[in-house]
């Protein structure tokens, strides 16, 4: 069985479905939002190790186990971090196209109606597509 067999029939089951994927939708849109800080983050880290190792190699600051160790440890969490958001993020924008197609689909199948629309006194009525 694949997800076409499993979409709704009915008009208002059509709505709620588009209505939940909306919510869907906005609540990936801030994961994202998340994903770009953290990758801000992964960046600053990742860009002051490797201060960090170029001024203790450099002499600038004391070549102590401490510069030295703490200096890897943020270049590698960094690279860790970024590699982890970075699939993170590639995974939840898939996510959020198949919602977005899924609703688009759904809102193609919405039979619209014809509302029309008469002034007083005109004679002729202009329709308008309600979905």
């Amino acid at each position: 069985m694949d997800a076409a067999d499993q979409l709704p029939e009915s008009g208002s089951a059509i709505r709620e479905e588009i209505a939940r994927l909306e919510e869907r939708i906005a609540a990936l849109t801030e994961s994202l939002d998340r994903c770009e800080k953290l990758s801000l983050l992964a960046r600053l880290v990742l860009t002051g190790g490797a201060v960090w190792l170029a001024l203790v190699v450099l002499r600038i600051l004391p070549f102590a186990p401490f510069n030295i160790v703490g200096a890897i440890a943020a270049l590698i969490g960094g690279i860790v971090l970024y590699g982890a958001n970075a699939s993170t993020r590639k995974q939840t924008l898939a996510a959020v196209a198949q919602a977005e197609a899924l609703r688009t689909h759904l809102i193609g199948r919405l039979e619209m109606q014809t509302v029309e629309e008469s002034e007083a006194g005109a004679e002729t009525a202009q329709p308008r597509w309600l979905h």
